[in-house]
């Protein structure tokens, strides 16, 4: 016996629809970051947010400080350790692998892309775009969606809507607060927004390959053993 198989990260019933979000939001990127590069201002539709936005006060300030503090290194590892305390506490290593990788590709895309789109803000050292507090925080509340809805019994519709639901909350506070703290530009955040979609899926997918070819690996060399 190999014992019953560890379930999806990225469920099947998921896929489809995930793979299309995820090529819509890869192309969002792509064409923000061909309209911004090399960019050191707003655009028209970064002015008309931003001047609703940025610059608040006490005490949204303290709850837009307190958001981004969830983006630092010290805030970032901490709910990466607790998610991935929480996966093999409930058994799902696979899930705690996703949890890791997922995040650092997410991040380690937006900030290869800040380099090569070369946008700024309060100067030529502050490369903007993407935001990797956003994609960080969008990546992490997909994957905590998408690690649920299993447990959940939800099928397709269900399951998709939780997790872009999951997505659009993560992404709308963590955008909020770096808009609000003049940190980014509004097109920088959904820049973040998006790279977090377009990335997540795909390395949901990669992880179980490679989870199920080292299981069947496994099972065949037990297999051989028995012989």
């Amino acid at each position: 016996m190999t014992g019953r198989p560890a379930p999806a990260v990225l469920p099947p019933s998921l896929r489809v629809r995930l793979g299309l979000t995820a090529a819509l939001a890869a192309l969002v990127v792509v064409v923000l970051g061909v309209l911004y590069a090399d960019a050191g201002k707003p655009g028209r539709v970064d002015t008309r947010i931003w001047a609703t936005v940025d610059g608040v006060g006490p005490p949204w300030r303290y709850v837009a400080l307190a958001t981004d503090f969830l983006g630092e290194p010290v805030g970032a590892a901490t709910l990466v350790v607790a998610t991935v305390t929480g996966c093999l506490l409930l058994r799902r290593p696979r899930a705690a692998v996703l949890v890791v990788v997922g995040v650092g590709v997410a991040v380690g895309t937006a900030t290869l892309l800040k380099h090569l789109v070369g946008r700024t803000i309060h100067g030529d050292g502050n490369l903007s775009y993407p935001s990797g507090h956003t994609a960080f925080l969008t990546a992490l509340a997909l994957m905590v969606a998408l690690l649920a809805t299993g447990p959940l019994g939800l099928g397709r519709t269900a399951g998709t809507s939780l997790v872009l639901a999951a997505a659009l909350v993560a992404g709308a506070a963590m955008g909020w607060a770096e808009v609000a703290l003049g940190a980014h530009y509004p097109t920088d955040v959904l820049g973040g927004w998006c790279t977090a979609l377009a990335v997540i899926p795909a390395t949901a997918w990669l992880v179980d390959r490679m989870a199920d070819r080292l299981a069947d690996r496994t099972a065949d060399a037990g297999q051989r053993q028995r012989r």
